[in-house]
């Protein structure tokens, strides 16, 4: 089991009142899963995808990623894990305005200290994988929305993390250039990646294998999407 999350409850504390965001959440997740996770606003998705990712800890529960409980880390080795063990890819693309796209995916093995021969190199490589082995040299203000978002899905692949985790990735694109953004989710899935979709939309949601729904803070389904597609 790459991902095993038990009895995951977090709780904001607002002054003298504690806010449920997560109250226990069991879910299991393979290696090489297209999951989507969905719900309303308020339902619990935004705080599961930030313990996912290891932006966040849970209050109570268990979250084991590749056998190791990563609930229990500190800052600095969640950090680490963010970096190796995780792509992420924003709705927001977050990428660095003055640099080129090159150097934007080159980033994560900057951290990880990967020689710079070798960051080109592979990041070349992620470029390509999404279609831009032409646009390498061009900053975010140069490309197209759809463009930026591959940049970051590049980034995202480049250091060979167990997890893509995607959350709303289509949410500030036109729905044509979407549906090109997941086909290339499609693509990487195929490709034997592990992809964790956070959205609200049912449309984008059909594009997994899988469908986890959360409302109040709890599972109200889980179910197998099959290769059903809109």
């Amino acid at each position: 089991m790459l991902i095993e999350i038990k009895e995951l409850k977090k709780i904001y504390s607002l002054g003298d009142i504690d806010v449920p965001a997560l109250n226990g959440i069991n879910i299991g997740i393979e290696q090489n899963e297209y999951l989507a996770i969905m719900g309303p606003s308020g339902s619990g998705k935004s705080t599961m995808m930030n313990i996912i990712g290891c932006l966040d800890v849970p209050t109570e529960g268990e979250y084991h990623l590749n056998d190791q409980d990563v609930s229990k880390l500190t800052d600095d080795e969640l950090a680490v894990i963010r970096n190796k063990e995780i792509g992420f890819v924003f709705q927001t693309f977050n990428l660095l305005p003055r640099a080129d796209a090159l150097h934007n995916v080159e980033l994560p093995m900057i951290y990880s200290g990967v020689n710079r021969a070798q960051r080109r190199q592979m990041a070349m490589e992620a470029l390509d994988r999404v279609g831009l082995g032409d646009r390498v040299h061009h900053k975010p203000n140069e490309l197209s929305g759809g463009q930026r978002q591959r940049v970051a899905i590049a980034r995202a692949l480049v250091n060979k993390p167990s997890i893509i985790l995607a959350d709303e990735p289509t949410g500030n694109l036109d729905s044509k250039t979407g549906e090109e953004i997941m086909e290339i989710f499609e693509q990487l899935h195929e490709a034997g990646n592990t992809i964790i979709l956070i959205t609200h939309e049912e449309y984008i949601a059909n594009h997994s294998n899988r469908t986890v729904r959360l409302l109040d803070g709890m599972v109200q389904y889980d179910k197998r999407n099959g290769d059903r597609k809109n």
